[in-house]
């Protein structure tokens, strides 16, 4: 089946499902363009929060975005308030699959009939949200990483996609300060993340094994490679829950990889250093995230 694309997507919002770390990142790139961005989070309080922070980083995103102009970031608790005439709708809730079908059902029946239904999802294809959808030649995969400073994201369909909506897409995030690349074949990891996760997986198994230390390794990194921070830095910054689910998802279709890795990471978890958001994770020098 073909799917009719969004009409008139320039003067229509984008909906952000989830405000979280993530979420409200999203939502700052699609502010940049003088729209209208809906952030939906059940925690009013959170809701604020990723609004405070689009204020906050929204004049020097818009400075560097070819062509851009502040947007409005809004926060709403009522679901069906945060997707009326979306355009577009991206899901950045936790890495739970049971969640994320729960959530894909009440987008399918709540959006605009022509609205793009998307996945931030950092393991899970959207193949695995196909039976929670009527139309899944609207839905699909679109990760992003860590904008505005990691401006990629992996455009991949769930396997009923309509070839226009991913042509729409590499069309038009540009415009937002976005680099799409499309994954042509359904891959866990997406393009880059399968490459990061071998990199992530073994510098917490070198940690775990007592070779090293998180610093000395983001350390030797950042001597190697010239990259302003190391993997113990950046999984901070995503935050080591969000690592550890990815982890687990990853060993559940990979039974072999190593548990070292992940045993470390349910350590600082069960601890609540969860990175930035909690202001202490492997480093401790973090202002906490409220």
């Amino acid at each position: 089946m073909s799917f009719t694309l969004p009409s008139s997507h320039q003067d229509r919002p984008v909906a952000v499902i989830g405000a979280g770390t993530l979420g409200r990142r999203i939502a700052l790139m699609f502010a940049t363009r003088g729209g209208l961005v809906r952030v939906h989070d059940p925690s009013a309080e959170t809701g604020e929060a990723a609004c405070a922070y689009v204020a906050r980083e929204l004049p020097a995103v818009v400075r560097a975005t070819d062509g851009g102009r502040p947007g409005t970031v809004e926060a709403v608790t009522d679901l069906a308030a945060g997707l009326a005439d979306a355009w577009l709708v991206i899901e950045a809730v936790p890495e739970r699959l049971d969640l994320k079908k729960r959530i894909f059902a009440d987008l399918d029946r709540l959006a605009e009939p022509d609205a793009i239904l998307a996945s931030n999802s950092s393991s899970y294809a959207t193949s695995n949200l196909v039976d929670s959808v009527r139309s899944p030649e609207r839905l699909l995969n679109l990760h992003f990483y860590m904008p505005p400073r990691q401006n990629a994201a992996d455009v991949m369909s769930c396997g009923h996609t309509d070839p226009a909506v991913i042509e729409l897409l590499l069309k038009v995030l540009p415009d937002y300060g976005i680099h799409p690349f499309e994954a042509h074949r359904e891959s866990t990891g997406f393009i880059f993340n399968r490459v990061w996760a071998a990199i992530k997986r073994e510098s917490l198994a070198v940690v775990a094994e007592g070779v090293s230390t998180p610093a000395d390794i983001d350390r030797m990194w950042q001597v190697n490679t010239g990259a302003p921070a190391g993997p113990f830095r950046l999984m901070d910054a995503v935050g080591l829950d969000v690592v550890l689910d990815i982890e687990d998802h990853y060993a559940a279709e990979r039974p072999a990889l190593p548990e070292g890795p992940r045993e470390l990471l349910r350590e600082y978890v069960t601890a609540g250093r969860l990175g930035v958001k909690t202001g202490s994770g492997f480093y401790d020098d973090y202002q906490r995230q409220d």
